[in-house]
């Protein structure tokens, strides 16, 4: 069983400061709910505020020039891989569907993970 991820969930980053709502852009015609269904594609999440991972080079130098007081700066999400998981079972588009339990790396260190879905439960093989 599996909560499915749409146009309206929610997600966090390990390093952010606030949740984010995770654009569907992957596919226009799939529905759950009456909501886009998100794929392990969409993978472009918005800002989750500021970012407070030590690895980011702004966040970095900012620190630094505080001399060594962590300083976050603007989160811009840095990712360059599709979720982890998703239901390779279930394509959506031709593409694996997104569940709640999906984990997106960013390269700066911070996992985006999803913290509120809709309602729903839905039975994948």
């Amino acid at each position: 069983m599996a909560n499915p991820v749409v146009n309206t969930t929610m997600c966090t980053c390990s390093f952010g400061a606030a949740p984010a709502v995770l654009p569907v852009t992957s596919q226009q015609t799939v529905l759950a709910c009456g909501q886009l269904q998100a794929t392990i594609m969409d993978n472009r999440p918005p800002t989750f505020g500021m970012c407070s991972c030590p690895a980011n080079p702004t966040v970095a130098a900012a620190t630094a020039a505080a001399m060594g007081v962590l300083t976050p700066m603007p989160c811009v999400p840095a990712v360059a891989a599709p979720w982890a998981a998703g239901v390779p079972t279930v394509l959506v588009g031709g593409k694996p569907l997104l569940n709640h339990t999906s984990k997106l790396i960013c390269s700066y260190g911070g996992v985006i993970q999803v913290t509120m879905t809709p309602a729903l439960t839905i039975n994948t093989p």
